[in-house]
């Protein structure tokens, strides 16, 4: 072969190939620059899709806030009311609690009878008797309340008490309905800004019962009761073994209708206790009470007390009497002026300057053995200038009440109760002097679902025969030809010689 052919040829091997490569690079090329295109166009997608998210994230935000407020605002009933519920359970939530009674009484005719615990003419200064067998009324408390502990560790309390009670045995007694709101108040405690003395006391305000009243149930009495309207502070506390409370009461006495005559009282109590013992002393205060007029503008007593004092020194022992297993309670009262009405602190704007009571009461629990318990009690009074100068109002009564086990969910109950009375009214209120005795006796077969013989644990449903007599000279008390306030005695149908009483009573608290 030629060298000019080989040249030639060699030539044209060379430029094919160099053709070919650069064919080959410039293929490359434009598959890179279309895959970096389409990266380019899903990185874009990518933006715009997050942009739509991000668009559609914020439009359900403000559509569930909007829908928040909506709720907060119009949400309906049964939502809400289960978003209480938890909120209820979370903080402790709502509680229930309550009392009543209601029974049928008649006498041995068949017919209406006189009772209560305050049938006597003692009954008017507090002298109640024994309840067993001598109830017609229907009574009925019903507590609502709602309690929180807080993440700081506060507490609060709010309650407010429903209260009836009346003695027709209808189905429907709107018409002589006594519903009344008893209290309504609230509690903060254990506040963590409180310290020393402080640290767990509690502090209330609102129209309410003192905590620590106490009664002798049997004979349904307090011993001491001490409510209103005001503010105070529980558990102040002095060391592990004393502790103080302080509170301020207002009652009103007078007809609410008169408005510009209705004298206000204030009581301020300061109760402290020391282990067991217990030492209360009040003060009153009812300016113009003197000068008090009723809805027609009649002075109601120009005499009357403008205050008072109050005194209660008490043992609550974790024993009976310090001779055997049970408990007891044991206090000694006195009272001035206003403070003369001992019971029921406050509540009596008639006692005089010069008024003045003693009181002693005291009841124990303990159980006998073989299936029997015994409660006794003592209530005696003494009140001299209460009303009238020189009147006078003595009485004692004494009251016990045992239960004997039948089977688990059967006992009988007996209680016997004596009382003895000497009552001066000196004429106040068309009142007659008279002294005498008075006696009841009970027999009552009660059904219990459990705890039998526990004093203070219910319900109970009682059958019941009751026999009470008294002195014939105590019928005389009450002077009906003027027009008096009757008491029980002496009424229709009701005069000393021997009274039966028969009926079913329930009793129940929680």
């Amino acid at each position: 072969m030629k060298k000019s052919t080989l040249t030639l040829i060699l030539s044209v091997l060379m430029g094919s190939a160099s053709a070919m490569a650069d064919a080959g690079k410039s293929s490359i090329e434009a598959r890179l620059m279309a895959l970096e295109q389409r990266l380019q166009a899903a990185e874009q997608r990518a933006s715009m899709a997050e942009e739509r998210a991000d668009a559609a994230e914020k439009q359900t935000r403000e559509r569930v806030a909007a829908q928040q407020k909506t709720q907060t605002t119009a949400m309906p009933v049964e939502p809400r009311t289960a978003t209480l519920e938890q909120k209820v359970s979370d903080n402790h939530g709502f509680e229930f609690h309550g009392y009543a009674r209601s029974g049928l009484l008649m006498n041995s005719s068949a017919a209406k009878s006189q009772g209560g615990p305050a049938v006597t003419p003692a009954g008017e200064t507090g002298g109640n008797v024994g309840r067993l067998g001598n109830e017609p009324d229907t009574y009925v408390e019903v507590n609502l309340e709602h309690k929180q502990t807080l993440a700081s560790g506060a507490t609060t309390r709010f309650k407010v008490m429903l209260a009836d009670g009346q003695r027709s045995y209808n189905d429907w007694t709107a018409s002589s309905s006594d519903l009344n709101i008893r209290q309504a108040f609230t509690e903060l405690g254990h506040l963590p800004t409180f310290t020393g003395m402080f640290k767990d006391s509690t502090v209330w305000a609102g129209k309410r019962f003192d905590r620590d009243n106490f009664d002798i149930h049997w004979i349904d009495s307090d011993v001491v009761f001490l409510a209103g309207t005001g503010a105070g502070i529980y558990d102040m506390r002095w060391d592990d073994n004393a502790h103080s409370n302080v509170s301020a009461y207002g009652r009103t006495f007078g007809d609410t209708e008169n408005r510009e005559n209705t004298a206000q009282n204030y009581i301020l109590s300061l109760n402290h206790f020391q282990g067991p013992w217990q030492l209360m002393v009040s003060g009153i205060r009812a300016k113009d009470n003197d000068a008090r007029r009723d809805v027609d503008n009649h002075l109601v007593k120009g005499d009357a007390a403008n205050n008072g004092v109050h005194a209660l020194f008490g043992l609550h022992s974790d024993s009976f009497y310090g001779m055997r297993a049970g408990t007891s309670k044991t206090a000694l009262l006195y009272g001035h002026g206003l403070g003369a009405e001992v019971k029921s602190i406050g509540s009596d704007g008639a006692l005089l300057p010069d008024a003045g009571t003693w009181r002693l009461a005291s009841y124990g629990i303990t159980p006998l053995g073989g299936g029997w318990h015994i409660a006794p009690a003592l209530l005696a009074q003494t009140s001299k200038d209460r009303y009238v100068k020189g009147d006078s109002y003595a009485w004692a009564t004494l009251n016990l009440r045992l239960i004997q086990e039948i089977t688990r969910n059967v006992e009988m109950q007996y209680e016997g109760s004596y009382q003895y009375m000497d009552l001066r009214p000196q004429g106040y209120n068309s009142r007659n002097g008279v002294s005498g005795n008075f006696y009841k006796l009970t027999v009552a077969p009660t059904l219990k679902a459990g705890d039998i013989g526990e004093f203070l644990k219910r319900p109970e449903i009682r059958l019941f025969a009751t026999w009470m007599n008294w002195d014939r000279r105590l019928d005389n008390y009450a002077n009906r030809t003027n027009g008096g306030n009757s008491d029980g005695f002496g009424s229709n149908g009701f005069v000393a010689g021997g009274e039966w009483n028969f009926g079913v009573q329930m009793e129940t608290w929680f």
